[in-house]
This record gives C-alpha cells, structure tokens and sequence, in this order.
C-alpha cells in the first residue's frame, strides 16, 4: 500500500512528466520531480519536487542541466554555403530561491547562475568560489565557452564585482560584461527602481530574452507574482554566432563554502524561436521552513502557561465584545413580526447606515422624532432613518400591520417607506432619502432663493396627485392625516414627495372611518375632527387647503403680525378677497413673476378645500381636474365667511383636549 508520501510523489512524477514534455527546444518544468536533468555535484531534487543545487558545510559545487542538447545557430542552406550563421533567439525565465540559515542572518555564500555551456561536465571548477564556473579568462577554445548570467551575493574584489547584491551577464569571463544591482522597475509606482535581496529568502523570477535578429540580450528580475516588468534590467547588444559553440547545453551552477546556504529552483521555462511559456505559480512546490532552534528548558515550561493566559484573555475580551455588541444592536423581536420580515431592517445595519446616529447624521428633529441621514451598507442606498417613541404595550401590531402595509404603497410623488425596525421604546421608520430637504425650508428659510411660482405650482400639483392616489387608487383608502409643508419633501429634481405616514390610518372603500385617536399640527387641522375625533379623506383636503395657502403666501397658516397680533392665514386671505385684493397676500418675494391666473387659482382652490363644513370642499379628485384647469371653480366664494378657528378651539391649548373617551393630539408647526 502506497504511503500518503509516495502519492503525493506520484503525483508530482505525472504532473511534471506532462509539462516538461520537451518540443523542438521548448518545455516547462513546474517542479523537477520527473525533469530527468543531468545532475553533478550536490545538486538534487528534494521528495517535494524542487531543485537543490547546493547546501552543505563544506566548500562545494551543485550543476543541473537539461539534458538534451539546443542548436542555437540556424543552419546555412547548401547553395549559400559563404552566408554567416545567424543566431537564433531564445527566451527563457525560472523561480529561484536563496535560503540562508536563520541563525546566519542574511549571510550566504557565492550565488548561483543560468548557463549557457558546450558541455554538462563543469567538473574543472573551483568548488569554493566562482558560483561553480571555470576561472577562465578570455577565448581560449570552443570548449571553454560560456555565457552565464550570475546572480552573485559576494563582492569579489578580483572580479570587479559592483557589490554584494547583484545580477551580471559574464561572456567567456568571471568578469561582467554588464552588471547592475539587484531589483526591477516597478511599472506600478511609475518605472521607479526597487531594490531586492537575492539571499531574502523570498521566491523571485527571472527572465532572460535574446533576440537573435537585433543581436540584443535582455535581463529582468522581479518578486514572485509580479508581472514582468516593462523595462529589463540589464540590455546588452552582443552576437551570440561570436561567443559560444554550437551546439550547447542550458542550466544552472552554484557554489557554496561553509554556511549552509540553499539555492533552490521552483520551475523553470524555456523555448527557441519564441517566448517561454509563463510559469502557473499555483503549481510550483513549496520551500521547506527552517528547522526550529534548541529551546531552553525554562522556555519549554513559561511557553504553555503564557499560552494558556493570552487564549484566557483573548476568550474573555471576545465574551466581553460579544455581550457589548449585542446590547448596543438589541432589539424588540415577537412572532407575530415573521410575517413582516421583508420589511423589517437589523438596527445593527441602521447604527452603521447612520454612523451610530451621530448628530452630523440628523437631518430634522420634530414632534414625533428625530430624522437621520444614512447610507446602508449593503447597498449604497441613502435612506432617511425616523426615530420614532412608542409604548410597545399599546398597540404595535396594529401600527406595525399598518407600516408595512403603507410599505406597499408606490407612487411617484410619494416618499416611499421603506420599512422599520424596532427597540425598547423605540421605533424607527426606514424612508427613501430626499436631497433637497422640505419644503417648508425653501418657503420659510430667507437664507435660500425663493421658489420660483412655475416650480411651486409644479409641487402643488403633486402634492394633489400623491393624495388623489391615496384616498381614491389605492387598495384601501389611506388617510394622510398630517399634511402640511414640512411633510413635502423635494428630490433631487424638485420633484415633490408627500412624506411621513406615521400618523396614517387605512380603511376599505365604502366604510366609516372609526379612528378614536385624532393627531395632527396645528393650523391644518379641520375643525369637525375637534367634535367628532374622526378623520376623513376630507379632513386631508382641508389640510391640502391650507397648504396651497401657504405655498401662494409665503406664510405659515398661523402667525403674527408687526404688533404681535394672531393672524390666522385663512381669514387673512377671506379678507384680502372679499376686498377684492386678493393678489395682495401673493409671497412678496416672488417680486409679481407669477402667472395670475394660476395664483387666483390656487388661492380660490385653498379657500374652497379650507371650508369648514366639510361637505362643501372638493374630493381630491375634483381638486386634481381644477388644477388641470378641466374644471372651472365657482365664482361665488360667500360661504367662505366665517368667523375663523376661534370658534372651534382655543389656540393657547395645543396639548390634548378630551372628546369623550377620545383624545386629540395636537402639534405646534414644525414637526
């Protein structure tokens, strides 16, 4: 029975048969496992595939060669017996490694060298120095030719080496033709030069291209995995026909003395007549750590106990963490909420979406919360986060149920409430997020430009159709119950958006409304929910009423004048129409740029849906064609006289007033 050694063995021998498969003077060696190089020396391949040239405490040698040998001169043709040989031009790159021991630092011995040979046999050389090649100086014969490129880590004085880090090419000669100090140009950082320690213990690449035509040789290093850079190293002209024999033999030589050194290969690619394959790095073998050094005995017994005391440590912290975390991102969790689970957002993502409802993060603060600006994670969503109190003794299911139905709604000049999430006395409601903000801002804000009348019709009209949609084309008829500026936001475009329906309420088509818990903001509120504590789709016409006052005004439906007088925006405007004035309450910052017959229309329309006998106002839907200009309003306005909001309640009680077993929630504006 095989061991799990000899399979992984097997392996390697299969995988490495097939990608060294020799072609004409190409191959690719993604290990040495079954390379079948012609070996000398120390040189050997270890059980996991690599080849080691040398590692030894004593002076010695390692060569590798493949061993087939290359014709590097093409051939003359018979009738052009005279024509010089011409040099064919190669391509090669390999995986090294230079492993110095750790106690050693990063002090190795000699270096090692790509060779390019008329023969395997090396044995002349010296077995301390000289990377394992001859000392030969200058051409004495065909057999003594080599070119090498080195990658030296010793500075010999008497081979004029540059330093003790560096890359030359030798031709017949221990002494550099060109040579340059070790590292690459980095194309990420601009071409810069970087420089790298060849004994680093680190896997490098290098590539080494001749291009016969153009007589010229290039050299180019770089770390593992980084692409080839652009511009080589070293680039030197030379005639290779001038140089070595043919035919020659390619591989590698190193020499070590004492430190116990190892020079490894991890794969090696090659090819004539073109460009050698890229090396998968995936399948190169592993570099094997180094041993461990004798430990004390004191070492061996402190080792465990301070172990044991940092897991101790670590365990506690992450308990400590843990519990943080899950009190800061606690929620209120019930079974009946499953069935709303698409709608419900983790407050985990909210306290992130909001940067932990940090107040750069609040966009509003008003009567039912404060309103945050977020971002959700997941997404890149901007959402606009309620924070909204409640007591989760008191009907939360009922007002969850009604959320997540609004949650369905989809309209275009409707803020679309996106869901909700809910704490301990704490609800938060989830909306898209509008860029421009309300526009109660852009009316009342001296600090902006005035909106321009075409712009502030466009809004009015699309307050009117979000609201026809919701009390007339909607499943169920939804009661918006807070309609005022401050509640209209404006997109990106100016486009208007009814928002906040955290006092809606939805009825079926054709049923009596039964709210018993009436709210609102003060100045848009009918006088019949003062009575009877039921709100209708007409009390939400009488607040668009309002509404389209104020936005032809300019004015807030309750204010004061120079002497601090109440003024009440709609007697006001009664008055000035009654007087026949009626474009004297115009928004004097509009400075009379404005269609008039569009404003008459506008202030008409306001008076009529502010009636105070709800069944003279319009349906929205009849506001939508006056708007449209389908329907003419009536010229007779007489019934609009009345004695103003005094005679339905008293504006110094904004709190709650008691309607039987109802109750009224009033708000002061602003919300």
């Amino acid at each position: 029975m095989f061991s799990k050694l000899s399979f992984v063995a097997l392996l390697l021998l299969l995988h490495a048969a097939v990608s060294a498969a020799d072609d004409g003077g190409r191959f690719v060696y993604h290990g040495f496992a079954a390379a079948n190089l012609t070996l000398a020396g120390l040189a050997a391949v270890t059980p996991g595939g690599l080849l080691e040239l040398t590692k030894a405490t004593r002076p010695a040698k390692g060569h590798a060669f493949h061993p087939a040998p290359l014709h590097f001169f093409s051939k003359p043709k018979a009738a052009a017996a005279n024509t010089t040989t011409a040099p064919r031009s190669f391509s090669t790159c390999f995986v090294f490694a230079i492993v110095c021991p750790v106690h050693d630092g990063l002090i190795s011995d000699q270096g090692l060298a790509f060779v390019v040979a008329p023969t395997t046999n090396l044995s002349m050389a010296n077995a301390d120095q000289y990377l394992g090649l001859p000392n030969i100086v200058g051409n004495s014969s065909e057999s003594d030719r080599i070119l090498a490129v080195e990658l030296d880590t010793i500075m010999n004085p008497e081979l004029r080496d540059i330093d003790s880090n560096h890359l030359g090419v030798d031709v017949n000669s221990l002494v550099s033709r060109q040579a340059s100090p070790a590292g690459y140009y980095n194309d990420d950082v601009g071409g810069t030069f970087q420089e790298l320690r060849l004994n680093s213990r680190e896997p490098m690449q290098l590539w080494v291209d001749y291009d016969g035509q153009a007589r010229q040789l290039d050299v180019t290093l770089a770390p593992v995995r980084v692409p080839k850079p652009k511009r080589p190293l070293l680039s030197m002209n030379i005639d290779l026909s001038t140089v070595i024999a043919d035919p020659v033999y390619i591989g590698f030589s190193s020499a070590t003395g004492i430190t116990l050194t190892s020079y490894y290969l991890l794969g090696w690619s090659f090819s004539l007549d073109g460009p050698a394959s890229p090396l998968d790095f995936s399948k190169l073998p592993v570099l094997p750590l180094e041993g461990p050094k004798p430990r004390s005995k004191v070492f061996v017994v402190v080792l465990p106990l301070a172990i044991a005391s940092l897991v101790a440590a670590v365990l506690a912290a992450i308990f400590l963490i843990v519990l943080t975390r899950r009190r800061r991102y606690a929620e209120v969790r019930e079974d009946w909420e499953d069935e709303f689970g698409p709608h419900r957002f983790s407050y985990k993502d909210l306290f992130h979406a909001t940067d932990g409802f940090n107040d750069s993060s609040l966009l509003s603060v008003g009567g039912f919360g404060r309103v945050y600006k977020g971002v959700l994670p997941s997404s890149n969503l901007e959402i606009a986060v309620k924070k909204v109190s409640h007591d989760s003794r008191q009907g939360v299911r009922e007002f969850i149920a009604e959320v997540v139905s609004i949650g369905r709604i989809r309209h275009r000049n409707l803020v679309q409430l996106l869901g909700y999430c809910r704490r301990k006395g704490e609800l938060l409601l989830v909306y898209d997020y509008m860029a421009n903000g309300s526009l109660d801002r852009h009316l009342h804000d001296r600090q902006l430009y005035p909106l321009p009348w075409n712009e502030r019709y466009r809004i009015i009209k699309g307050v009117a159709a979000s609201l026809l949609y919701l009390h007339e084309d909607c499943e169920k008829v939804v009661i918006h119950r807070d309609v005022k500026a401050s509640n209209v936001l404006l997109d990106h475009e100016m486009n208007s958006k009814l928002s906040d329906f955290g006092l809606a309420k939805l009825y079926d088509h054709g049923t009596d409304p039964q709210s018993t818990h009436v709210a609102g903001t003060i100045g848009y509120l009918a006088p019949e929910l003062m009575r009877t504590g039921k709100a209708t789709p007409l009390t939400d016409v009488f607040a668009f009423g309002v509404f389209l006052l104020e936005v032809a005004c300019g004015r807030r439906p309750i204010g004061h004048d120079n002497r601090n007088n109440q003024i009440i925006l709609v007697d006001w405007v009664i008055e000035h129409h009654d007087k026949g004035s009626i474009l004297d309450v115009v928004d004097p910052r509009l400075l009379g740029k404005y269609e008039t017959d569009e404003v008459i229309l506008v202030l008409k329309l306001g008076l009529i849906c502010a009636h105070p006998l709800p069944k003279i106002r319009p349906s929205m839907g009849r506001v939508v064609h006056y708007l449209d200009s389908s329907l003419s309003i009536p010229p007779d306005l007489s019934l609009l006289r009345n004695k103003g909001f005094d005679s339905y309640f008293n504006l110094d009680d904004l709190s709650v007033v008691s309607i039987g077993e109802s109750s009224v929630t009033i708000l002061v504006e602003g919300r």
